[in-house]
């Protein structure tokens, strides 16, 4: 979308509503115009994945939550989960502009977060919080 976002969404002690609506907003269903409430450790993961990179620069978001019609509307392209974490916003496809792509997701791997998927011909690694695992 060509959207930039530069918050600070917690404080130290509370995450900040306002922020995080705004966050959410972002990784909006832009297909559909539709927002999701995006799950809060994602933002985390991507600011340690940051730390763990050394990087303090931005980071793209191809992907965010994904409604149940564009998520049946991609699977016909083919690589979409059928019960996709986006249609949680439990999922974010990412990377990292002027980082190496297999940097990115060896930090994100070593969250031992969630999932981690390596799509180097689509330019982004997947994050979600569902169960450990990678591929």
């Amino acid at each position: 979308t060509n959207e930039d976002l530069e918050t600070e969404y917690f404080d130290g002690k509370q995450y900040l509503k306002a922020e995080l609506q705004k966050m959410n907003y972002l990784c909006r269903d832009f297909r559909r115009n539709e927002v999701a409430k995006i799950d809060r450790r994602l933002f985390d993961a991507i600011t340690e994945i940051q730390a763990g990179l050394g990087h303090k620069g931005q980071v793209r978001i191809i992907s965010g939550y994904r409604s149940p019609a564009t998520n049946q509307a991609l699977r016909k392209t083919g690589g979409v989960a059928k019960k996709s974490y986006h249609m949680k916003g439990m999922a974010l496809d990412i990377a990292v502009p002027g980082v190496k792509l297999a940097e990115v997701r060896s930090a994100a791997l070593a969250l031992k977060l969630g999932g981690v998927g390596y799509y180097p011909n689509s330019g982004f690694v997947h994050i979600d919080t569902g169960p450990v695992r990678s591929w």
